[in-house]
């Protein structure tokens, strides 16, 4: 009868992973879950941007088309208000300056969030009717 027992030395190899290949392994994936997670984060703001400003585009135009619509050409300079979208508040400023032709004014229009950072700027020319 032959003796089929394995040696000590090879039966401890068979049976799984060293330590060392655990923790090659725990760091791979470490650093998966972290660039996973920087992609995630990085995705979140992108939308939020893109939310702000079509928020704020929404308040820039709402402001221009209250210079068009008027029936008397804006006054020249700056005025502020508050627009308030989707339950976000965004400051709104309105410039209005003369052009070489006093028939027409510029209007320009810029949006900042509440922490004063600019959003969007909007400018048209509105005429004498």
């Amino acid at each position: 009868m032959r003796n089929t027992r394995r040696p000590l030395a090879s039966r401890s190899r068979i049976g799984g992973f060293t330590l060392i290949e655990v923790l090659i392994a725990l760091g791979i994936v470490a650093i998966a879950l972290a660039a996973g997670s920087q992609a995630t984060m990085s995705l979140t703001r992108n939308a939020q941007r893109q939310s702000d400003l079509v928020l704020a585009d929404l308040c820039a135009e709402n402001e221009l088309a209250k210079a068009r619509l008027s029936r008397q050409m804006p006054a020249v300079g700056d005025s502020g208000s508050i627009c308030l979208q989707a339950g976000i508040s965004f400051n709104v400023t309105t410039s209005t300056i003369p052009t070489l032709n006093p028939n027409f004014r510029r209007v320009d229009v810029q949006v900042r969030d509440q922490a004063d950072s600019p959003i969007l700027r909007i400018s048209t020319v509105v005429g004498r009717y």
